[in-house]
């Protein structure tokens, strides 16, 4: 079998790349590993830029996003024992987010390929991809028990930091920048109201917090834990006093969140990874495959969302005239923005969060920086700005 782009990897990257070339008159072939049903309840990221709902809506992805996407125009701080609320128009020329759950963006984004799309094959395991810097590269791979080859124009690889694809580039070209910090979050998801509109992150001397929600009557909601915690440790009642206990505010010592059944606890250890380059030959690397950021800045679902709108119009202007000026610079014009990112995640995670061997200098450093943004429009400016997502690039970056 022959298409024009071989995507490995059918979660959010991989499965809107393939609705942005369907759109665009090119055809593509989904590779995913798992089951249809593991990779729809597969929980992940919840917060969209605007650019990604943009980029959703216009492939034709947006209908049950804008009937139970929640917009939130700002999020609060709270640090001291105090609240600071950051609004995002005023401050990132209009920008807003949303909230919606990334297995929400998952389930439209399949239901219109299976029906509109190329093939999307589940249960497809990829062994290899060989020939990255030949012509025709070819994803071999293993589908219902038969072992199969798909040749390509190009291949994509959407398939995660432990995937197939970063493979491709070869370890005399590939260079790997990590960081992996000395705390995990332990994150549940609960049938309780949210106990608030909009997203609270808290600072306090037990530890990071952060206060999320999935709908009007899901929270999902975080607790810095030690690295190699093990959820079973924690009981619900332990878990939801020690959220109001990092929550807790000086001017409103009654507050407290919404309880409600915990329905699902893990633990999420928290690093940053980039590869560079994101291309090699004809093998293109996005999301997960080419870089993981610590979820406090939101930005891993829309890097990746990022990536493939770069991509797409890199193909699609290859497609309609045959130049691969646009393919050419994908993993500079995409890096860019990607380091981007990666300071910000680094900055939000490290300016919230408690190290282990934290100094009582270090922590006053960190509220010192807190007390900045609240009372400087331009601090939080800048935290506005990149939380609701820069531009997206259009070029090679300068």
């Amino acid at each position: 079998m022959h298409t024009t782009v071989g995507i490995i990897g059918g979660g959010p990257a991989g499965l809107l790349l393939a609705r942005l070339l369907h759109t665009a008159g090119i055809d593509s072939v989904v590779l995913e590993s798992r089951d249809r049903g593991y990779v729809e309840q597969r929980q992940r990221a919840g917060i969209l830029e605007q650019a990604t709902v943009d980029a959703l809506r216009a492939c034709g992805a947006g209908a049950r996003l804008d009937a139970e996407g929640l917009v939130h125009d700002g999020i609060e701080l709270r640090f001291d024992r105090r609240a600071h609320r950051i609004d995002f128009p005023s401050l990132a020329d209009g920008r807003r987010v949303t909230v919606y759950a990334q297995t929400e963006v998952v389930k439209d984004l399949i239901a219109l390929q299976l029906a509109e799309g190329g093939p999307l094959l589940f249960g497809a395991e990829v062994h290899a991809v060989a020939g990255a810097d030949t012509d025709r590269p070819l994803i071999r791979y293993t589908h219902e028990g038969q072992e199969q080859t798909l040749t390509c124009d190009y291949v994509v690889g959407c398939d995660g930091f432990h995937g197939v694809a970063r493979n491709a580039v070869p370890e005399h070209v590939r260079t790997t920048y990590e960081r992996v910090y000395p705390y995990s979050w332990l994150g549940i998801l609960a049938d309780a109201p949210p106990a608030a509109d909009e997203l609270i992150y808290a600072h306090s001397d037990r530890g990071f917090a952060l206060a999320s929600m999935r709908s009007p009557s899901v929270s999902r909601l975080y607790l810095q834990v030690p690295n190699g915690t093990d959820p079973a440790d924690w009981s619900d009642d332990r878990i939801w006093d020690e959220l109001d206990a990092r929550f807790a505010l000086a001017a409103d010592p009654g507050w407290r969140l919404k309880r409600g059944p915990i329905t699902s606890k893990s633990v999420l250890p928290m690093r940053s990874h980039v590869t560079e380059p994101m291309a090699y030959g004809r093998v293109l690397l996005a999301g997960d495959a080419a870089h993981i950021v610590p979820p406090t800045g939101a930005k891993g679902l829309n890097l990746a969302a990022a990536d493939v709108i770069v991509l797409a119009r890199a193909l699609t202007h290859w497609h309609a005239t045959g130049a691969t000026d646009l393919l050419d610079a994908y993993s500079d014009t995409c890096l860019r923005r990607v380091w981007r990112a990666e300071h910000f995640s680094y900055f939000m995670t490290t300016t919230l969060h408690t190290a282990p061997d934290q100094s009582p200098f270090e922590t006053r450093l960190q509220l010192s920086q807190l007390d900045r943004i609240a009372t400087s429009r331009h601090a939080a400016a800048e935290l506005a700005e990149n939380y609701t997502g820069l531009p997206l690039p259009t070029g090679p970056a300068a």
